[in-house]
């Protein structure tokens, strides 16, 4: 088989195991469900709101699937996993469900739509869109659109962050499709971004708490003092010190004696100062002023 073949074979099994899950599933709330084909066979989650009907007592309906699709659809090893499907109210194949359902009950299909997009938005949904298509009210078909909120509808987004789910409601003047489209509260869209304003730059008195005066003396500032670790002296160094001490008092005697003859004799300057000292505490004499001798 070729590999476009292969895929093709895939998706339409796909599409035939969901269609019968959702047949067999109706009463249990039939959410969805999710295949991946594993070494040790093909392992199905069913979503549904009523986990217990899924399984059936003790297991009989869940082990009718199993092996429902292992014959008919000739499935490797199928392994079925049921899982809660949480809020219904955000779940497009329940709520699809739930509008086909109204519809065969005979509910008029504005106050279905409506109702049902009110019920999807007030849980948090962050869009919804609800077509309805068929003989809604007289013998020709059309489509009914109701929209809420804020939907993707082509590109990658739309593949990926929006659910959608279908159902069928079969009614006297024929059938009524009902498709659901819905994105869940807390994801993130391409283009959404926010603005918001700059934050003011605030001033370091403000926002550190300023030392009074009165504390500044007493703060005391930390600081390192980075230590070499001491290396390790060969035999040769050591002998090398032992010999300076004395070349080193032979080098510094003449500065001692210079500066213990300093402090014992008083040096030239203050000799000279002496001297100045001494002359100017000598009196003058002066001239007299009497009359010269005859």
């Amino acid at each position: 088989m070729a590999v476009e073949k292969k895929f093709v074979q895939e998706g339409l099994t796909k599409a035939l195991v969901n269609e019968y899950l959702a047949e067999e599933l109706e009463r249990a709330g039939y959410g969805g469900m999710l295949m991946n084909r594993t070494p040790m066979g093909t392992q199905l989650t069913v979503y549904a709101e009523k986990p217990g009907m899924v399984i059936g007592k003790g297991g009989k309906l869940i082990r009718k699937i199993t092996r429902d699709l292992d014959r008919r659809f000739h499935l490797d090893n199928p392994q079925i996993d049921v899982q809660d499907v949480g809020k219904g109210d955000l779940n497009s194949q329940v709520v699809a469900n739930r509008l086909a359902s109204s519809l065969e009950r005979g509910w008029y299909f504005r106050k279905a739509g409506q109702s049902m997009l009110r019920r999807v938005m007030e849980s948090g949904a962050l869009g919804c869109e609800i077509m309805i298509s068929g003989k809604l009210s007289g013998p020709r078909s059309r489509s009914e659109k109701f929209i809420s909120g804020y939907i993707k509808h082509s590109g990658k987004p739309a593949e990926e962050l929006v659910e959608t789910g279908y159902a069928v409601a079969v009614k006297k003047l024929g059938v009524i499709g009902c498709q659901v489209r819905i994105i869940p509260p807390g994801v993130r869209l391409p283009d959404d971004f926010k603005m918001t304003k700059p934050e003011a730059k605030k001033e370091l008195s403000e926002t550190a708490h300023p030392i009074p005066p009165a504390e500044v003396s007493q703060v005391s500032v930390p600081f390192s003092v980075e230590t070499k670790p001491e290396e390790k002296k060969s035999e040769l160094d050591e002998m090398l010190e032992e010999e300076r001490p004395a070349e080193n008092v032979s080098q510094e005697t003449p500065g001692k004696l210079v500066e213990e003859a300093s402090e014992e004799s008083p040096s030239v300057n203050e000799s000279v100062a002496e001297d100045t000292l001494s002359s100017e505490q000598q009196p003058e004499v002066e001239p007299c002023e009497g009359k010269p001798e005859q």
